[in-house]
């Protein structure tokens, strides 16, 4: 009738949601949804979270479903795994994934490789969570991405996520996955607002783990990154569509399993590759993406060597002209589609 009337109907409007409101609604939603779920981390019931990624949780579900533990990765690590072995869904919040380090031998040797070892007879259906890579003026022991190491082994499944709905669809997935899963954030992105369609905003919705997702159309050269990188290549394509480059982005949201199909295909149409991650050069994703293609049938497609825009290869410096020289700019993505392009 109003249509009839000439009134103008709109679409449920989107909605600005930031990456850290997106984590909690996801976890608010999957804790409703599942009583075996629970969190546990240091801070994450009583304080709300170092990064108040749990806020509100704790009053909401009680001392059962979000518990507070001492400073101890190894330990918490270990009790998380040995209650998914039990039949529980526990996600586990590293503060930073660098103290990971302090639990690897759990996340890997106890939760990565059981499902092999018992022949499928023990699923270990545990999220691993938490900030990622390089922060501000952190420093070397608080700014390593670990995308590269985790992605390395069987028995994970790894996601990085850029926007909130990569954040949201890809939590709810990890959760609901009977397999290990890395959740690789980024504590810069935390407090950033990214619009969030009418769909996102349901609580059944879930991005597939494995699946990359084309953030930007193009024609003349395909940038793949994931995390916050991801927005320094939309920012790059913007300035190099002033110059006549049409860049097409790629937001890879899954380290492992990858999804090289989608990747292939760019290749194919723009003929040229650039990779852009935080991450440290050698052995990283980058690497492997380039391997990948030129292992593949999009190798025959290349028009030039494809080019990798990492992070500098040495421990995070602590003074911020230093951090900005480490950390992959605009400005390098740009120099490096001009290298790639030959222009």
């Amino acid at each position: 009738l109003q249509q009839r009337r000439g009134l103008r109907l709109s679409a449920p409007a989107a909605i600005q949601v930031t990456v850290r409101d997106a984590l909690n609604q996801a976890l608010d939603e999957e804790l409703e949804r599942d009583e075996r779920v629970f969190l546990l981390g240091e801070e994450v019931a009583q304080y709300d979270g170092a990064y108040k990624i749990s806020r509100g949780l704790w009053k909401k579900y009680g001392d059962k479903r979000v518990i507070d533990t001492p400073i101890s990765e190894m330990g918490f690590a270990g009790i998380a795994v040995g209650a998914a072995m039990a039949g529980l869904r526990p996600v586990c919040e590293f503060m930073t994934f660098n103290f990971s380090m302090q639990a690897i031998d759990q996340v890997i040797n106890s939760a990565a490789k059981t499902c092999y070892m018992s022949a499928g007879s023990i699923a270990v259906p545990i999220v691993f969570r938490g900030p990622n890579g390089a922060s501000a003026g952190v420093a070397a022991q608080h700014s390593q991405c670990f995308a590269a190491w985790y992605g390395h082994c069987p028995g994970l499944k790894v996601v990085s996520p850029w926007s909130a709905e990569d954040a949201k669809g890809l939590l709810k997935s990890s959760i609901r996955d009977d397999n290990p899963v890395v959740v690789l954030e980024s504590e810069l992105l935390y407090g950033v607002p990214f619009e969030m369609s009418e769909q996102a905003q349901s609580k059944e919705f879930v991005i597939p783990i494995g699946k990359a997702k084309i953030e930007r159309q193009g024609t003349h050269v395909t940038l793949v990154a994931h995390s916050r990188p991801v927005g320094h290549c939309l920012e790059a394509a913007a300035v190099l569509s002033k110059e006549g480059v049409d860049c097409e982005v790629i937001n890879l949201r899954t380290i492992r399993p990858m999804d090289i199909e989608t990747v292939e295909a760019s290749v194919v149409k723009t003929n040229h590759l650039v990779t852009v991650e935080g991450g440290w050069p050698q052995f990283g994703v980058g690497a492997e993406i380039c391997a990948r293609i030129m292992e593949g049938p999009a190798f025959n497609y290349l028009d030039a060597p494809a080019v990798r825009v990492t992070g500098a290869d040495v421990p995070m410096p602590y003074a911020k002209i230093l951090e900005d020289n480490c950390i992959p700019q605009v400005k390098d993505i740009v120099f490096a589609v001009k290298k790639a392009l030959n222009i």
